[in-house]
């Protein structure tokens, strides 16, 4: 139930990162236009290379050792102590270097640029990858949702034209900093404090920079999509795929949420030798986010024409296209999930982990080259889709000789019968029906009613996860 209760939590966070932005969309889109959320996004990106620089690969890196040593408290609050210190060290030496490519390399959006260094800021006050390896998902949701819950507000207050750009980027980036400090005050109790000359921080740099390779290349797949339709189509075109690429992703939330809460679950099990766990976990989850991924996967092509208008406002017409083509994202991205977060990384096989993504990062900027050009920001949804089809299927080849890939597959069928029929019936219901909230609310609820009916007529595995959840619960 420990588990249960942490994805409960876990998925509450992601959803929550996500979803503060998109409650203020709406609002946003109309007020700083397809150009000012463009700017936004276009420089953002950038901004997002220089942290994953300053954070290589500690947080994952942070949460298995962590996993590894959370019932021995002394041992762990060196390694806590250790990482952070690094973690500090990396950040400063990424701060520096995008101060320079700030001030010598970039001219325009530079006033945007120092803002958005807030991010980078952040990431060096970051511990949440320790209660994550503790599986203490709890505190990471409180406090961040009231801190987004207050950025929130302050959007809606202080953000009236397309001059506050500025201010926008400003409350988001503040918000990530005193979030990332609000968890700061919950280690008291939980780890303690150590000598500074028995410290060791550069010890784990080798390792976590291991994991930084699979960390930046995951990251070209929301990074390079949009600095490539920067420059070779228009800041429009990022605008409109960046939204529709956040409502995706948005949905991707609750599925991909099991990783972060399996992957110090798994790795604790791989400390103890629990091989035999380990699989039976790995094929639970595997059945598990298929059920939910292809479900949504067909339910946001099914209204992804009306709701993209409807919600972002007639600037973003072209969003609606972009969602309808990455919507099979959804259902790759939460498979691979399972076979590379939450196994791959978990057991150290970070090698053939590093080798798929870095496939996929390759297949990216291939696949975009010849794409964007002709086909814009649909080309960058069709890019992404490849992508990640490419490494799930890499991962899924790694892990041919040690799970059983048929055990995996069984029961998908059932699962697509089950949504495809859903599609039709609200895709039908959509084209139908005027754009509103209560009307998309109808859609969803009946898709929901269809799927489930799908599932038992089907018999599909995940009711019989569900059962014996409850009798475990009973």
């Amino acid at each position: 139930m420990k588990v249960v209760k942490n994805y409960i939590y876990n998925m509450g966070y992601q959803v929550l990162v996500l979803l503060a932005p998109l409650i203020t969309v709406p609002y946003v889109a109309r007020v700083l236009g397809a150009h000012g959320v463009g700017i936004n996004s276009y420089t953002n990106s950038w901004v997002t290379f220089f942290l994953l620089l300053g954070q290589m690969g500690i947080a994952l890196y942070g949460n298995r050792e962590i996993a590894y040593n959370r019932d021995d408290k002394k041992k762990r609050s060196k390694i806590f102590w250790e990482i952070e210190i690094l973690q500090a060290i990396t950040i400063a030496f990424a701060y520096v270097i995008f101060l320079f490519f700030m001030f010598e390399l970039s001219h325009a959006y530079r006033h945007y640029f120092l803002i958005q260094s807030l991010f980078i800021i952040a990431g060096g006050l970051d511990v949440s990858w320790y209660f994550m390896g503790m599986e203490d998902f709890k505190k990471t949701v409180l406090r961040n949702m009231m801190i987004k819950l207050v950025s929130i507000a302050l959007i809606f207050t202080l953000v009236k034209g397309q001059d506050d750009l500025g201010k926008y980027i400003f409350l988001l980036g503040i918000s990530q900093v005193l979030g990332n400090l609000t968890l700061w005050p919950y280690l008291k109790e939980s780890v303690n404090l150590v000598k500074i000359s028995i410290l060791r921080p550069f010890k784990h740099f080798y390792p976590s920079l291991l994991l930084f390779i699979p960390t930046i290349t995951t990251q070209v797949y929301l990074v390079v999509n949009r600095i490539m339709l920067g420059r070779f189509s228009t800041t429009v075109s990022v605008g409109e795929f960046d939204y529709a690429d956040k409502i995706t992703k948005l949905v991707l939330a609750i599925v991909t949420a099991t990783g972060s809460v399996m992957l110090p679950h798994i790795a604790h099990k791989f400390a103890d030798g629990d091989v035999k766990g380990i699989r039976q976990s790995l094929y639970n989850s595997f059945d598990f986010v298929t059920s939910l991924s292809v479900p949504m996967m067909f339910g946001l092509a099914a209204i992804s024409t009306k709701f993209a208008p409807w919600f972002l406002g007639d600037q973003f017409a072209g969003s609606a296209k972009i969602m309808f083509i990455e919507a099979p994202v959804i259902v790759f991205i939460a498979w691979s999930n399972v076979t590379g977060t939450q196994y791959l990384m978990p057991v150290n096989r970070v090698s053939e982990y590093t080798a798929s993504v870095s496939i996929g990062a390759v297949v990216n900027v291939i696949t975009n080259l010849f794409l964007i050009e002709t086909y814009g920001a649909n080309g960058a949804a069709l890019s992404t889709v490849i992508s990640e089809f490419t490494v799930t299927a890499v991962q899924i080849y790694c892990i041919r000789n040690t799970i059983r890939r048929r055990q995996l597959f069984t029961g998908i069928w059932k699962y697509v019968v089950a949504g495809f029929i859903m599609f039709i019936v609200v895709d039908r219901l959509n084209s139908m029906m005027k754009a509103s909230i209560v009307n998309f609310g109808v859609q969803i609820a009946l898709g929901f009613v269809i799927y489930a009916a799908g599932l038992i007529m089907l018999k599909a595995p995940i009711l019989h996860q569900m059962n014996n959840l409850l009798k475990r619960k009973i």
